[in-house]
């Protein structure tokens, strides 16, 4: 056994209760234990020591003293050369990726929630027993952990060089579907906790199977990737959508009826997959994680290159990591043939939006959004859309202007400087000027003025300018109407306001988060007309001609009536293909041609007004 040894058993089903039994071979006379208060891939501090309880320290079978020092640290005092052992229970009743849950059904967990930090030995080996009882005979356990004495459930002892090992590899427990694969000779495997009957599995092992392949291609040509094996553990739940990154896993969770289904499986095998919208954007999770393997896990920013624990780790480099794997996560679905050419486009086109219809973009620059994101990305309010912007989406149209103006010039691809950046960093922490010097080496000139205007300034970025000059063409359709109003709504029953967009016709108007949009009043007419509003499509039909309205709100169960002016209708972009052969070169991964080539003589062609 090793020095840090954690025993882990179901104690009781029905109240989501784990028991954790810890031991410390070697303790020190006083031994401090540490619970995080964050996850890493996941920016917010969460504080997991509110579900802890019972928590007791005994040496020799006899009580020990234990101080609670804070919120989240431990202090016991112990007799030198005596094993220590520390028991105590962790309430799981969080359905998502980043802490844990319990039922009769199913079990998960990351260690960051369940597992303390021995002061002093984070470096040692641990060891972490999962448990298995009568009421639990029919589950089975998957995780990335390297298994020490397990039975074939996947029940019994793992193995961990250090600490930090430990937490990276999450435990998913149950009656689940599984499936395994091959890519570039590396064993995976897929969990399902959830499926219903009509779940394609097969489909789901294929899909997953070519997007591996074309990422580890993607880093390693023909060479291996940095792991032994991987899993893939995802939840299918009603409503829910995310993902986690592990050095060699992922916890994912999707909407049930994202899942492939057996009697959708009527495309041609040897034809390019086009799935529907639920499932794509379930496999563009699954890309966007496993590209993480590489590009956050292992390529990280400089200031995380240890953990700490005990708070939150600044970096402004959040839109490189989430934006730059945003970029490429839906790209590998065309270059693994799952989705095709314009339905890429569709997916683009939307990040587009997503982007020009935020006010935020305008006030904060995704560097700051990326410093900033403990304290507002992952803490949104009404407020949201109009203060800051998604390191995301912003980040990965940074990664397309970059990818597509290296292209232009003909001298080198992004995918080129990522290859170098993982040379360069060794897979391991990197800073902004890491970055700049592979562009430079690589493209022959600095890159300092865009990536200061593109990163650190709220300029507009040159997307559809780019586009065009790659084949690429946007035209426009109508937005929304909430969106031509600036308005976020939930509809049914009735139109309820959850954000309005800053100097838009709604916030003009008066409107506020929290309020209850009941009908609306039109005059121009002989006789003023009163409407009944039950879904905010049926405005225009109310409205008519009129450009001047009142709108009857319900805030706070007072009755308000306030002076609405329709705006012009705004316009949503929308990408097309208009040169598809010189378009094609960037979607698939190809190299740019050199100006003297036919295909290369047409763009620059297209380039001169």
């Amino acid at each position: 056994m090793s020095t840090v040894h954690y025993r882990v058993d179901l104690a009781d089903l029905h109240a989501h209760l784990f028991k954790v039994t810890l031991t410390v071979g070697k303790p020190a006379a006083t031994q401090r234990l540490t619970l995080p208060v964050w996850i890493p891939g996941s920016y917010l501090v969460r504080e997991f020591s509110k579900h802890l309880q019972n928590l007791r320290a005994t040496q020799g079978g006899k009580p020990v003293p234990v101080r609670q020092l804070d919120k989240h640290q431990w202090e016991v005092t112990s007799r030198p050369g005596q094993s220590l052992t520390v028991t105590y229970q962790v309430y799981a009743y969080d359905n998502s990726v980043r802490t844990a849950w319990l039922d009769a059904h199913r079990g998960f967990f990351n260690g960051t929630s369940l597992c303390f930090r021995v002061d002093g030995q984070e470096q040692s080996a641990h060891t972490l027993e999962i448990a298995t009882s009568k009421k639990t005979a029919h589950w089975s356990v998957a995780t990335g952990a390297r298994p020490l004495k397990v039975d074939t459930r996947g029940f019994g002892t793992y193995q961990y060089a250090n600490y930090d090992e430990l937490v990276d590899c999450p435990v998913e427990m149950g009656d689940f579907w599984s499936g395994t694969f091959n890519a570039c000779g590396v064993p995976h495997r897929v969990v399902v906790a959830g499926a219903p009957p009509s779940f394609d599995g097969d489909r789901l092992l294929a899909d997953t199977q070519k997007i591996c392949e074309a990422e580890i291609r993607f880093w390693h040509g023909k060479g291996k990737p940095p792991y032994t094996h991987y899993v893939f553990m995802l939840n299918a739940v009603n409503n829910a959508y995310g993902g986690l990154e592990h050095s060699n896993s992922t916890a994912l969770i999707c909407n049930r009826k994202d899942l492939p289904r057996l009697h959708d499986r009527v495309f041609d095998k040897s034809a390019t997959a086009k799935p529907n919208e639920g499932y794509t954007r379930l496999l563009g999770l699954i890309s966007h994680e496993y590209f993480h393997t590489w590009n956050v896990k292992r390529l990280r920013p400089r200031e995380l290159t240890h953990y700490d624990y005990c708070g939150e780790n600044y970096t402004e480099l959040l839109w490189f990591f989430e934006g730059f794997t945003s970029y490429y996560d839906d790209l590998f679905l065309v270059r693994s043939k799952r989705i095709d050419h314009d339905t890429y486009l569709g997916l683009l086109s939307k990040t587009i939006n997503q982007v020009n219809q935020t006010p935020g973009r305008l006030v904060q620059t995704v560097a700051q959004a990326s410093f900033d994101a403990w304290v507002k990305y992952y803490r949104q309010d009404e407020n949201t859309p109009n203060a800051t912007i998604s390191y995301y989406t912003k980040g990965s149209l940074i990664a397309l202007c970059l990818d597509l103006t290296l292209r232009l010039e003909g001298h080198t691809t992004l995918d080129a400087v990522m290859a170098a950046l993982w040379k360069r960093c060794n897979g391991g922490p990197m800073a902004q000027s890491d970055l700049a010097d592979v562009v430079q080496q690589l493209a022959g000139r600095s890159y300092a003025a865009e990536l200061k205007r593109w990163v650190h300034s709220t300029a507009e970025l040159p997307v559809i300018q780019l586009l065009a000059k790659h084949g690429i063409e946007a035209q426009t359709e109508p937005d929304t109407i909430a969106l031509q109003l600036g308005l976020r709504v939930k509809d049914g029953p009735g139109v309820h306001i959850q954000q309005v967009m800053r100097g838009s016709a709604a916030e003009i108007a008066g409107f506020a988060s929290g309020d209850e949009w009941i009908g609306v009043e039109v005059s121009g007419t002989s006789v003023a007309q009163s409407w009944r509003l039950h879904a905010l499509d049926e405005l225009p039909m109310y409205a008519g001609k009129a450009r001047r309205l009142a709108a009857l709100v319900s805030r706070d169960r007072r009755l308000l009536r306030l002076a609405l002016t329709l705006p012009k209708p705004s316009k949503a972009t929308r990408l097309g293909m208009r040169d598809p052969e010189v378009a094609k070169i960037w979607l698939e991964g190809k190299s740019p041609m050199q100006p003297s080539a036919t295909l290369g003589n047409r763009m620059i062609l297209k380039e001169t007004p």
